[in-house]
């Protein structure tokens, strides 16, 4: 039942996803074309080319068509969880299409259409697609749910065993009514099931698709004896990975000798391509926003010198990437011996009386943080990455925090994926770890992107 609901759910995503790119071409074409809202300068197309017909278009808008559903199949955006979270289908489907537009100009030169692809027209054509896939989509996910498809579509799960990532993944489901999981039994952990006739008995007595034992301590021999009764019952087995705990997208299995080994493989950052990207991005970046910066460093030292009069910018020893201590420069927002007491908090505290009043308002709106420009040119910071910490407190929380210190392995960022989802000053560290954590195991120049225009909207927990 279920396996019939899903096939019949994609076929109308791709039949829709088709109809969708269709009309984005469309409009594209009639935007560029036919509106007279564009003119005709900056296109391969000579000013004496003839009046473009939807005719002339029609091998560019099979191609784009089938080129566009094609990369949609490659990067997978055909599983449930995009069905069912259109806002996760809208971020990944951007990234595919981001990626046809490349495709789409390289066929352009391969086959040389005639007349030869607008450029204005293909950019239209990646903003009108988008917009359509994303609206259509967003429709298909309220129908499943008006039609009430969701609760057959999604996989039932049964966890066995307890831990904190397996309580955080109940958590996780329970909380968000259209994850692509449903839990079995609906609240919280179910009892652990001590041996694998035991857990035969509660597959048997539930409609189970998948089982997840969160409980590596068991006996190797028990656990095989789970994995064949989850066999024979035709339901999925998996385990948690409860020896890695860290940069788990970084798991690799690889062979020594014939013996599988899993281990920690590279991360995105330590490729050298993606480091010279990073790095090139970082130093156009740092030079534009050292030159924006400048006038609303004037303007706040001016005001900063009235409130309270003391140095203009304040260094501080921080520690970068592979623990290398460096110093990094801020406007002062507070008084000039707030630093005597500055070991007492790991972040600033709410209201803290040290903060100046001109302080609250660059601290609220990142402006203390320009003179950061110039780290990033000097290459100890990048504009996106971790935020750096001191070493006093780096050292404390490494010995409290698991896998602290694997957030070093890039260089620290101006502003981060922990900053934009709220987790920066008196916030739960731990979360804030796991949000730099998955920001190094997930890194893209899109992603960068990404966190630096969140920047500017997210104003959560700044002070």
């Amino acid at each position: 039942m279920r396996s019939r609901m899903l096939r019949r759910v994609l076929g109308i995503a791709i039949l829709g996803d088709a109809m969708a790119i269709g009309f984005g071409l469309l409009l594209a074409f009639w935007l560029r074309f036919k509106s007279g809202w564009i003119p005709r300068f900056g296109d391969v197309e000579s000013a004496s080319l003839r009046d473009t017909r939807l005719d002339n278009y029609a091998a560019l808008f099979a191609v784009g068509g089938v080129l566009f559903l094609g990369t949609m199949v490659y990067t997978q955006l055909y599983k449930l969880r995009y069905v069912l979270r259109p806002e996760r289908f809208a971020y990944h489907m951007l990234r595919a299409a981001c990626f046809w537009l490349g495709l789409y100009f390289c066929a352009s030169q391969v086959i040389r259409f005639d007349p030869p692809i607008s450029r204005i027209f293909a950019l239209l054509a990646f903003v009108c697609t988008s917009i359509c896939l994303a609206s259509w989509r967003w429709a298909l996910s309220r129908m499943t749910k008006q039609l009430g498809w969701t609760a057959a579509l999604r996989q039932r799960l049964t966890v066995v065993g307890r831990s904190d990532e397996a309580r955080r993944i109940v958590e996780a489901v329970e909380r968000d009514g259209r994850h692509p999981y449903k839990l079995i039994p609906e609240k919280g952990l179910p009892d652990t099931a001590e041996s694998a006739n035991e857990l035969a008995r509660l597959i048997s007595s539930r409609s189970t698709d998948i089982v997840l034992l969160a409980d590596l301590s068991r006996p190797r021999d028990e656990v095989l004896l789970m994995a064949n009764a989850c066999e024979r019952a035709h339901v999925e087995f998996k385990l948690m990975p409860d020896y890695f705990q860290v940069l788990l997208a970084g798991l690799h299995l690889e062979t020594i000798s014939g013996v599988p080994i899993l281990g920690v493989t590279q991360l995105p950052l330590d490729r050298f391509l993606n480091r010279f990207v990073k790095r090139g991005i970082d130093i156009v970046g740092g030079v534009v926003g050292l030159a924006l910066a400048a006038p609303f460093i004037a303007v706040c030292s001016v005001i900063l010198r009235r409130e309270s009069p003391g140095p203009t910018f304040f260094g501080q020893e921080r520690i970068g990437r592979n623990g290398v201590p460096f110093k990094m420069y801020k406007i002062r927002s507070m008084r000039p011996d707030a630093a005597l007491v500055d070991h007492a908090s790991q972040s600033t505290l709410r209201e803290d009386p040290r903060v100046l009043r001109i302080g609250k308002f660059m601290r609220r709106w990142n402006i203390d943080e320009l003179p950061q420009f110039w780290n990033v040119l000097m290459g100890d910071m990048s504009l996106v990455g971790p935020r750096p910490e001191r070493s006093y407190h780096v050292g404390v929380l490494s010995g409290q925090i698991p896998h602290y210190n694997a957030r070093h392995a890039a260089k620290p960022g101006i502003t981060g994926w922990a900053q934009v989802n709220g987790l920066r000053g008196d916030t739960d560290l731990s979360e804030r770890v796991r949000c730099d954590l998955w920001y190094l195991e997930n890194w893209s120049v899109w992603l960068d992107f990404q966190i630096m225009a969140m920047t500017f909207l997210s104003r959560k927990n700044a002070y």
